[in-house]
């Protein structure tokens, strides 16, 4: 089959790989729809730090944002998965630790993740082959766009619950990408008030032509009193006017990462009496994006601004962006076409 191969920072190519064979327990899927994202740019440019901590390693095959259909099953697992629409979890735990037999297996310390963690191959091939529990079931209302879709909507929806809004809350969500748009539809689909706040223009024309009219950069927000303010993104210095900006007894949630140390002072997070989240990983979110996805409650579609075929891959994660392209902030590769 073919697969999008990373052999070092920048340097790619599309090759013809051993197709997967289910192990027991596994399941073959052909992969209709994958996303690309942030952490695979970082493993792009080299600036991951699994790359520096022994985590991961070139090369790799990257993608954990994916949707497709279950084509083959190994030993042990039930053959009426066959044929099944699915995405699956990427954060795949050793599944005998405490944390794991606590329901925690995206934090589990021998954990693979997908196309990330671990040398699990990931999703920018024709096949992918995982561990046939990590699978969530996609309805038919939910497709290929959207089924590519749940992965980063799972760590947005734990996100917005994180919040904990209640309707007519005021809410601040800083950096306008994929999850920080996700984070804004499900905090206005609880009933909140929503507020953006980022920095290109394009992002922030986006978004208000998504509905949210109260957009913002760092310069112009208001001063307003925010009952949570949500962190979606990469710089250093916002998790620190998060906890500037929360009312006192408010809640502050950290789901962006940073390129070096982010600080806040602790003092004020006492003396405000404020509740700091930190979210990792889109795990217990999945079903519950799923069904969000279904009954049409939250409609991420439009973050999608183009698709593209396994070979434009590597462009698309050094930054170009394809011709005729809407302006969405996500691209999706198919890795079944050119």
């Amino acid at each position: 089959m073919r697969a999008f191969v990373l052999t070092a920072p920048g340097e790619y190519a599309v090759r013809e790989v051993p197709a997967p064979v289910a192990a027991p327990g596994e399941a073959v899927v052909e992969v209709e729809r994958v996303g690309v994202c942030g952490t695979d740019v970082e493993f792009f440019t080299g600036a991951m730090a699994y790359l520096h901590q022994g985590h991961s390693a070139y090369p790799m095959r990257l993608g954990h944002e994916w949707a497709g259909r279950v084509a083959a099953v190994g030993a042990g697992v039930d053959p009426g998965w066959v044929g099944r629409r699915v995405m699956g979890d990427t954060m795949l735990g050793c599944g005998v630790c405490r944390r794991c037999r606590r329901g925690h297996q995206h934090v589990c310390a021998k954990r693979q993740e997908v196309g990330i963690r671990g040398a699990r191959a990931g999703a920018l091939a024709e096949q992918l082959a995982v561990p046939v529990s990590s699978l969530h079931v996609l309805p038919d209302s939910v497709d290929a766009v959207l089924g590519a879709l749940v992965e980063p909507g799972g760590n947005a929806l734990r996100a917005a619950r994180a919040a904990a809004p209640r309707p007519g809350d005021r809410t601040l969500v800083l950096g306008p990408g994929t999850i920080g748009l996700l984070v804004a539809m499900f905090l206005r689909a609880a009933g909140a008030e929503v507020h953006l706040m980022g920095r290109a223009d394009d992002s922030l024309a986006f978004a208000r032509a998504s509905g949210f009219t109260d957009v913002w950069t760092e310069e112009t927000v208001p001063d307003l009193p925010f009952d949570a303010v949500v962190d979606a993104s990469n710089a250093a210095h916002l998790p620190a006017l998060a906890l500037e900006l929360v009312e006192p007894a408010g809640r502050l949630v950290y789901v962006g990462l940073s390129g070096e140390p982010s600080r806040i002072d602790t003092r004020a997070l006492a003396l405000k009496d404020v509740t700091a989240v930190g979210v990792l990983s889109a795990s217990p979110g999945l079903d519950d994006t799923i069904r969000a996805y279904a009954d049409g409650s939250v409609d991420p579609r439009p973050l999608v601004a183009a698709t593209v075929g396994l070979e434009q891959a590597g462009a698309v994660l050094a930054g170009e962006r394809p011709a005729g392209a809407g302006p969405g902030p996500k691209i999706h590769v198919d890795p079944r076409t050119g």
